[in-house]
């Protein structure tokens, strides 16, 4: 299909460099995102000007089909300005990875008339039920924890078809207009990542705004039989723990500068001396420098070595996949890990609602929950194959 030129979000060092100026406003709207409980319009507008979803968006619709590092450059940077911002921001960029795996007609159906769209969605297949109809399915459900749905202009779901197992899981493609967002986002972290519920009554989606899931595991999928490049490859899956991840390390470098910025000035109440003087607090900054810079390396190796086997024009084995998730979810506890020495490490200081670190605190608390934060899950399932048993996971 021959389609107009579009806007083009420019390069990846170009949209990084971009967003990572974003940051100082991010952080002044921070409590305005929590008290509306959703991106505030002026960081959609920027963060839609600088092309920060677009990174991983098909060249041919003006994206930038970005190197996996830009993703965690770019996502990190906007949680060193709002971790809530951040956290809907890694929806709107892996759902237009996810979206160049479908049919070129669904691709053309979303991108066509707004290439800069933002794109929020949510794969639970048990809250979902399809339909097989002529010419597509009837699509019904309720999902929860649909972050960034406010501020997303089309959503992806889940759902099991024609009342079927795991194999029949597929998933649909609906505009804004054709859900109903249910108010139930009242968490005590972050708040502004508008992570409602959503309803879906027996709308009709057409067979090519929909993928199987097989097609998000990599491997030949309809989307990469016209975006070529070897990001298409990359099974969705295996690396979204990434980017979840990469928001978390933004929040936990954050809140190292924030508690730099002020240890460095304050003095403790009772002796006059000053807070960074005690080799206590010394030790707990050092600890948590030492796992914010070893979480981002962690999150590197898994982009390089992804990236590397989908250049050789290869897959993941089960292994590398297990270890895909198993190392983010690793980056992001190291990240939670700093966070928690430099709670710690703010005593009294932290406790008030003013404080920026109280935020940071809550928001890290809530991220920590999400399954891709999952050490217990996520480390199972890697020890589960290096020692011998088989993947056990039909998603990776």
């Amino acid at each position: 299909m021959l389609s107009a030129p579009r806007p083009a979000a420019g390069s990846a060092a170009e949209v990084v460099a971009r967003t990572e100026a974003l940051i100082p406003a991010l952080r002044a709207r921070a409590a305005a995102a929590d008290e509306q409980r959703q991106m505030p319009p002026e960081s959609v507008a920027e963060l839609k000007a600088a092309g920060t979803a677009r990174l991983y968006q098909p060249r041919r619709f003006g994206g930038c089909e970005a190197d996996m590092r830009s993703g965690v450059l770019a996502l990190s940077a906007v949680g060193r300005g709002c971790g809530s911002t951040a956290w809907s921001l890694v929806q709107h960029l892996t759902h237009n990875f996810m979206l160049s795996q479908w049919p070129d007609q669904g691709q053309h159906d979303i991108w066509d008339a707004d290439p800069a769209c933002f794109i929020s969605g949510i794969f639970i297949p048990g809250c979902g039920r399809a339909q097989s109809v002529e010419g597509g399915y009837r699509l019904s459900g309720r999902w929860p924890l649909v972050s960034g749905v406010n501020t997303a202009d089309w959503c992806l779901f889940a759902a099991l078809v024609d009342g079927g197992g795991v194999e029949t899981h597929r998933y649909f493609a609906l505009p804004r207009a054709g859900i109903e967002i249910v108010d139930t986002w009242h968490a005590v972290g972050l708040k502004g990542s508008a992570s409602n519920d959503v309803v879906v009554a027996d709308a009709f989606v057409p067979g090519h705004r929909t993928l199987s899931i097989a097609e998000l595991k990599g491997g030949p999928t309809p989307g990469n039989a016209v975006n070529r490049g070897p990001l298409y490859r990359t099974p969705s899956y295996s690396i979204f723990g990434v980017y979840i991840s990469a928001a978390v390390l933004g929040i936990a470098e954050a809140g190292l500068e924030l508690y730099l910025e002020g240890a460095r000035r304050r003095l403790a109440l009772t002796s006059g001396q000053k807070v960074g003087g005690y080799p206590t607090q010394q030790v707990k900054v050092a600890e948590a420098s030492a796992a914010i810079a070893a979480a981002r390396q962690l999150l590197f190796g898994v982009c390089d070595e992804a990236s590397a086997i989908a250049a050789g024009d290869g897959l993941p084995d089960d292994e590398q996949r297990a270890r895909f998730r198993s190392h983010a979810a690793f980056a992001g506890r190291l990240a939670a890990r700093a966070v928690e020495q430099l709670w710690d490490a703010g005593a009294s200081s932290s406790i008030y609602a003013s404080n920026p670190m109280s935020r940071i605190f809550r928001d890290m608390s809530v991220a920590g929950r999400h399954f891709t934060q999952n050490w217990d899950v996520n480390g199972s399932t890697h020890g589960r194959v290096l020692m011998g048993f088989d993947l056990g996971d039909p998603t990776l």
